[in-house]
């Protein structure tokens, strides 16, 4: 797990804070000797000791070919000094180091979330073994460990209870402002807190791959893929600055006063643009985080706004991925609940992917389970065993042709969807037939990408049978469908819609990683499998598509609030360039208005931290 250093924003540098508390210092000074020859002193001594270093460092920068904002400055810098408008300078050597200070107040803050989390997590864990508990690292934890969670203490790794009954606080990781009740067989999230009652847990993951280090590791992620929308702050800051020098060169020559020139640079300062994008990215991906949406790639946050066409697998991504029984068909004097009850009695020692649909339905009509005896499971062969006295074969219908060709006509029509043949001694006793699920919200989803987020095309590309594929979408409303498809099919497809439009492509099966990885962005639910994760730009931890259009709320506000902050505080930058050109505003004046539109944009940029809640439309 990467330490908490490496992942929340890098300190202050003592450095920048001496300067600009010293520069403060020397302007009380100066007023307070405003009426003795001495009232420029501590102004001269400030530049000499403060703006010299910097103007080093900004030289530095300038040498390696870094051109922005610190252009102007350092030439604010020293035509302030030139024009002897020292108090000017110095106001400018607090926008340089004072404007340091206010993007890292902005980013902690902005990743507070994250910052309050990892502030929290325990260091040890404690290990039962038998009747003894003992306390071990975090990096010490294995799969299948028990690990005792005493009240109030904080989950150190995703797990499953297996003694106890009590509640916890998982608002840090989900949202929801409340706390869940747990009990035997509940799952337990690393980070949840827990409540008044001891419980133990067996360990599912590693503190390394637990949900805590998913989110923990986001801030690091984000640091290491600059998105391009803060590449285009720093491209559209190097534009603007010989902008601004310009104007500046423009209004000195047509007025014959060097003052104007000197403040038209000092308002004209970009930073509104150059530090609103990065706290407001950084606000966006501790917002996801609290969700469960843990944003891989922060470029995603950028581009899901743009894309028109979404594209679903189908498997766990539009439905359960848990197929439910659907119908029960039984030859002539076979009691339905009777055959189900056996069933359900034998398929609970499989792990058969059905076995849990037929459990699931037994205890559904609460039929109680009988002892099962000779149980046989063999790769290919069914499930056979014995149930109060009649042998039980679980089968499917090639097979049962295969031994009992001429018991076609005993058996009902082929459907769309799965099915398993229940045998009672040796003969046709039931047909069991079953269906992966449709999501209780992908109605509804579907239904609302076009008004609501301006998607023109959906689709359905899937590796199952037309059938199933053609089944669903009737159910949801979807007219385009790819069925059968290869994972290289996959790519093919959303490679040629995305040369159309920008797409959106989810799924949640190793096979899906290519298409994920080719779409413009990929959107992978679960942590099933750690290819396809790696493969999306941001992984939905809880297989929701509520969570997805959370995903897209999140994008469209950030993408507003930064449009808001940038344009608004470069528009504000330039109006004040006209009065500077004008006469209108002194260096001074400048100064401190510059520094009052960096405020503003760093409040604005900050209010997806102040956000409590996302509204999602469905």
């Amino acid at each position: 797990m990467k330490p908490i250093k490496d992942i929340v924003p890098r300190g202050l540098n003592k450095w920048e804070v001496w300067i600009a508390l010293t520069a403060l210092t020397s302007i009380a000074l100066h007023f307070a000797l405003i009426h003795t020859a001495y009232s420029q002193l501590p102004l001269q001594t400030m530049l000499v000791i403060g703006g010299l270093p910097l103007l080093a460092q900004i030289a530095g920068k300038l040498i390696k070919g870094d051109f922005g904002a610190d252009l102007m400055a350092i030439i604010a810098l020293v035509t302030a000094a030139v024009l002897g408008e020292y108090l000017a300078g110095v106001l400018i050597v607090i926008m340089l180091a004072g404007g340091q200070a206010l993007e890292f107040y902005a980013m902690r803050k902005a990743s507070s979330v994250l910052r309050a989390l990892a502030d929290r997590m325990p260091s040890t864990a404690h290990r039962k073994g038998g009747s003894d508990v003992k306390d071990i690292a975090l990096s010490a934890i294995k799969i299948g460990d028990e690990i005792v969670i005493y009240p109030h203490e904080t989950a150190p790794v995703d797990g499953t209870v297996i003694e106890g009954h009590g509640t916890m606080d998982e608002s840090y990781l989900t949202g929801e402002p409340y706390t869940i009740t747990k009990a035997v067989g509940a799952n337990v999230l690393s980070g949840a807190i827990n409540g008044d009652a001891v419980l133990t847990i067996r360990a599912e993951k590693l503190a390394n791959d637990s949900r805590y280090a998913q989110i923990m590791s986001v801030m690091q992620d984000a640091e290491q893929k600059r998105p391009s929308m803060r590449r285009i702050g720093d491209q559209i800051g190097a534009v603007f600055a010989p902008i601004a020098l310009i104007v500046a060169l423009a209004a000195w020559y047509f007025t014959g006063d060097p003052m104007r020139f000197l403040a038209v640079l000092v308002v004209a300062t970009p930073c509104p643009l150059l530090i609103a994008i990065p706290i407001t990215l950084i606000s966006a991906i501790s917002m996801a985080a609290k969700r469960g949406i843990i944003i891989k790639d922060p470029t995603v946050l950028e581009r899901i706004p743009t894309c028109r066409t979404a594209i679903f697998d189908k498997t766990g991504t539009l439905t359960y991925g848990k197929p439910e029984v659907t119908e029960i068909l039984t030859a002539k004097g076979i009691d339905r609940d009777d055959i189900l009850r056996r069933a359900a009695s034998l398929e609970r020692y499989s792990k058969h992917p059905l076995a849990s649909a037929i459990l699931a339905a037994a205890k559904k009509a609460n039929l109680p389970l009988m002892d099962a005896t000779a149980i046989s499971e063999k790769a290919g062969q069914g499930l056979t065993g014995s149930v109060d006295s009649h042998e039980i074969t679980v089968t499917s219908r090639k097979k049962f042709l295969a031994s009992y060709p001429d018991a076609v006509a005993l058996l009902p029509e082929t459907a769309a969807g799965l099915e398993c043949l229940i045998l009672m001694d040796g003969d046709y006793a039931a047909t069991i037939r079953l269906r992966d699920a449709p999501r209780d919200d992908g109605k509804p989803f579907i239904h609302h990408l076009a008004p609501n987020h301006q998607f023109s095309k959906i689709m359905i590309v899937s590796g199952d049978r037309e059938s199933e594929v053609t089944y669903l979408a009737d159910i949801l409303g979807i007219k385009e469908t790819y069925a059968s498809q290869s994972p290289e099919q996959k790519v093919t497809i959303v490679r040629a819609e995305t040369t159309f439009a920008p797409t959106l492509y989810m799924g949640d099966g190793i096979n899906d990683a290519p298409a994920l990885a080719s779409a413009t962005v990929g959107i992978a639910f679960g942590q099933h499998s750690s290819i396809t994760a790696e493969a999306a730009g941001a992984v939905i931890m809880e297989n929701s598509l509520v969570k997805v259009d959370e995903l897209i709320h999140i994008s469209g506000s950030m993408r507003k609030i930064v449009l808001q902050s940038a344009l608004g505080g470069m528009a504000l930058s330039l109006i004040a360039m006209g009065f500077a050109a004008g006469g209108f505003i002194t260096p001074v004046a400048g100064a401190l208005l510059q520094e009052m539109i960096d405020v503003l944009a760093i409040a604005n940029a900050l209010r997806m931290t102040w956000q409590k809640k996302i509204e999602a439309d469905i």
